[in-house]
């Protein structure tokens, strides 16, 4: 295993476990004053596909858990979960996740489930993966899932965001994945990244909405467009972004599937943030 973000804070001895379906942080990693991922130890009973999420959170004032979906940024076959999130000043919880430190305890509800898993796509040949901010966390996990490169000939990641130094965190798991000694070989040239941001200046600039629907993503990959036969999809990113992506996919003639019925695209509904 090779994680991207080896932290900057390292885990400590665990304390006992008093909160309800508690885990321990392990790791802590600040990527911008809006995003930090983290990691947390691994109920032993946790079975999930890369690519679902499951219900985290902490603790209310009022003594009850305030939950919220977060999509499990690490695959299957790792001994421990990893996170990553905005940081909302006044959010009901990520106000106070933003703020835990290695050794801290965060209530994981081990009941993963989620639509952006290989079951709910069709057979292709190249598989998309379109996220905008951290939205890019499903992707993280299915990234470094080996079934993924035993499906598809062709991994394209896009990643949309305001700023350079949000791309930092999926810029960086890419850039690990060929030295990663589990799927490294498997990777080889398969992977395709495409970051863009839509306000600070940066080689590649716009919506990847657009940059799909006026073909410069393909001419900058140099690459043949969407088509079903070929391609599959997964979206992850805000609402507005989510329901921009179904109208260009299915402007592509791609259909939405789901795990009780694949199609050729699926989109996440349940991302916070």
């Amino acid at each position: 295993m090779t994680p991207v973000n080896r932290a900057v804070t390292q885990s400590s001895p665990v304390k006992p476990a008093h909160l309800p379906d508690a885990q321990t942080v392990t790791e802590v990693h600040h990527w911008t004053d809006r995003l930090f991922s983290f990691r947390v130890t691994r109920p032993q009973s946790l079975r999930f596909r890369s690519g679902e999420f499951v219900m985290i959170g902490l603790l209310g004032d009022n003594g009850k858990p305030l939950l919220r979906a977060y999509s499990i940024a690490s695959p299957a076959w790792d001994d421990e979960l990893e996170f990553y999130s905005i940081k909302v000043q006044d959010g009901p919880l990520t106000s106070r996740l933003q703020h835990i430190q290695v050794g801290d305890e965060i209530i994981l509800r081990p009941k993963p489930v989620g639509t952006l898993v290989h079951d709910a796509l069709l057979p292709g040949k190249r598989i998309w993966f379109f996220a905008t901010g951290t939205g890019f966390a499903p992707f993280a996990s299915l990234l470094r899932e080996p079934e993924t490169y035993e499906k598809y000939d062709q991994v394209i990641v896009t990643h949309t965001c305001r700023d350079v130094a949000e791309l930092e965190y999926g810029r960086r798991l890419v850039a690990s994945l060929k030295d990663d000694p589990l799927i490294g070989e498997m990777v080889g040239d398969k992977v395709l990244y495409y970051p863009t941001t839509t306000r600070e200046q940066s080689p590649r600039m716009g919506r990847i909405t657009t940059l799909l629907t006026d073909g410069t993503v393909f001419r900058d990959l140099n690459i043949d467009p969407i088509t079903p036969e070929t391609d599959r999809g997964m979206v992850c990113g805000s609402l507005a972004f989510n329901k921009d992506m179904k109208d260009v996919l299915e402007s592509f003639g791609l259909r939405e599937g789901a795990n009780s019925d694949p199609k050729e695209y699926v989109v996440e509904k349940a991302f916070v943030g």
